[in-house]
């Protein structure tokens, strides 16, 4: 096992070494990692805690990309720097010294320099899913004594990236939970939540779901007994709240823009109670890619 460890450590330690070049740049040795190579080249890396950037030329020429601080305002040297290598034909205007601002830039640059260039940044895009379902639930923050299931239905618009196989979404639902008379509760829910992909396959994902808030229109049927006397008192209520309601789903790939989805939901919440009964809160659905 010591070998294996020391065989990895040694094939980590040359992958490290490999990515990075020692330059010498005004009589100081530097490491530096190629993150474009174009026309224009990006080289960074971290050097005593701090980020340090260059630009190369085509002649080789390495250049530092300063932003120092003089009385308290930055003189942003290096928009000026860019502005005169890029011939003025590239906006700075919003160009920020971070690693991807620059990589985005440079990038940019030398694919309107260089036809036969081609681009190595990943641009976020974002991908919408639009989905139906239905299934049964027996409402657990409610009261509901003898445990009654009732139907739900709804709609849910889903937001991730596209420019991965993302774990990370956002979403936003509208369901309906249908009243019956053994319940005489019915709810329509508008929802946004977020959602973590724990297993993130082409083929399938199996996620967990928060709804972080809530708006529900409800309605409800309260028969009350004093004495012998029987009342029905009919209640509509409109609620917002933060509840933090998590769940569990899973989506399976059917085709190419299609999926089948899977959820148990209303597991448990942060900032609701439960009535005393488990969540039977189970749902199928078909969702597409818009």
């Amino acid at each position: 096992m010591k070998k294996i460890i020391c065989i990895l450590c040694l094939i980590l330690s040359v992958s490290f070494l490999q990515a990075q070049e020692s330059y010498t740049i005004n009589g100081e040795t530097l490491e530096l990692k190629t993150e474009v190579d174009g026309q224009l080249d990006l080289l960074w890396n971290i050097i005593d805690g701090k980020y340090r950037y260059f630009v190369r030329t085509e002649d080789n020429t390495i250049t530092e990309l300063k932003n120092t601080k003089v009385d308290r305002k930055f003189q942003e040297e290096y928009k000026t720097l860019l502005e005169e290598l890029t011939n003025n034909t590239m906006p700075t205007k919003r160009l920020n010294l971070t690693l991807f601002s620059l990589k985005e830039f440079i990038d940019s640059y030398n694919v309107s320099a260089d036809s036969d260039y081609e681009t190595n940044v990943s641009r976020s895009k974002l991908q919408f899913r639009l989905g139906v379902f239905g299934g049964m639930t027996n409402s657990p923050f409610v009261n509901n004594p003898n445990n009654e299931k009732t139907p739900l239905f709804g709609a849910e618009l889903e937001v991730l990236e596209t420019n991965r196989i993302s774990r990370h979404a956002v979403f936003m639902q509208l369901k309906h939970v249908v009243e019956q008379d053994d319940i005489n509760y019915s709810t329509t829910e508008l929802s946004l939540g977020y959602r973590f992909r724990v297993i993130n396959k082409e083929t399938f994902s199996l996620y967990a779901n928060t709804k972080f808030a809530t708006l529900n229109f409800s309605n409800a049927t309260v028969v009350t007994d004093r004495e012998g006397v029987i009342t029905t008192e009919e209640l509509s209520e409109t609620s917002f709240d933060v509840p933090f309601i998590f769940g569990i789903g899973a989506d399976i790939n059917v085709s190419k823009n299609s999926f089948i989805t899977l959820a148990y939901n209303e597991l448990f919440a942060l900032f609701l109670d439960n009535k005393g009964n488990f969540s039977t809160d189970f749902s199928i659905g078909y969702k597409f890619k818009l």
